[in-house]
């Protein structure tokens, strides 16, 4: 345990990854990875195509096992089996094109599973007033605006649906979030929207968010720290405010390495 700047107590880490190596046949995709994320941290996972950000989302997310390693969440040992046990234990994968329901309503998409409802043994009703104002309240909790919660979602841009599962994941519970290149597919205003909400929810709503991205100046706007892999290991980790953008390029192109000792 560590003690953070940001909290009054000594607390664990919400996830902690431990010498997780993982190999394709011949292929070594992760090598002895290790690391901490806590509450309040947005923490950039980077690095260049095949360094292994990918297989290590996947490992953590419920798509592959690892060969070696644990995986500790809220300090107990987890392994899971598929991404339904994840996202169950409370681990959400937000990806470029994150499934949603289309034709469905924002408020139906936010209680989908979850819906309320009243009447008699054996007829049931939506109340369907009182999930419109639940997911109003929710969304504008994170300070995300939605014209209408009424809307399709098949008719919201690209960040409002992301915002969309991010706000339905915080308020059901969710313990860790994993972004994985959530401004690809964005325009330029629309990632904007999206790195504020990322960083409200980090800083504000102190969701431990793992961010996984190819831009390492949008990085550095909303990361508390960084991890770094090049060919599947670590070579680069600690602060955001400790390092330059160009020390970070430097780790990824294999110019220099470094670890935190702290």
């Amino acid at each position: 345990m560590v003690e953070r700047k940001d909290v009054t107590v000594l607390e664990p880490p919400v996830l902690r990854i431990e010498h997780i190596w993982k190999s394709f046949g011949k292929v070594q995709a992760l090598k002895d990875v290790s690391f901490e994320v806590y509450k309040g941290d947005v923490l950039a996972l980077l690095g260049d195509n095949g360094a292994g950000k990918s297989t290590l989302i996947k490992i953590i997310s419920g798509n592959y096992r690892a060969d070696k390693g644990k995986i500790y969440l809220n300090n107990q040992p987890v392994s899971f089996g598929s991404p339904a046990e994840a996202r169950h234990a409370g681990i959400e994968t937000v990806y470029q094109q994150s499934p949603v329901c289309l034709n469905a309503s924002v408020t139906a998409n936010f209680f989908i599973g979850r819906e309320l409802c009243n009447g008699l043994p054996g007829i049931k009703f939506l109340k369907k007033r009182a999930m419109r104002q639940e997911t109003e309240k929710a969304m504008a909790d994170i300070g995300v605006h939605i014209p209408s919660v009424k809307e399709k979602v098949g008719l919201l841009s690209g960040g409002e649906r992301q915002a969309l599962i991010l706000g339905r994941f915080f308020h059901w519970g969710g313990k860790i979030a994993l972004l994985d290149e959530p401004f690809a597919a964005l325009g330029v205003g629309e990632a904007r929207k999206s790195l504020k909400l990322i960083q409200h929810m980090g800083q504000q709503m102190r969701l431990p968010i793992i961010l996984i991205t190819h831009n390492v100046e949008y990085a550095f706007e909303i990361a508390t720290r960084f991890v770094v892999l090049r060919h599947g290991e670590m070579v680069g980790e600690g602060k955001i405010a400790d390092v330059k953008v160009d020390d970070v390029v430097a780790m990824i192109t294999g110019a220099i390495h470094v670890r935190d000792t702290n």
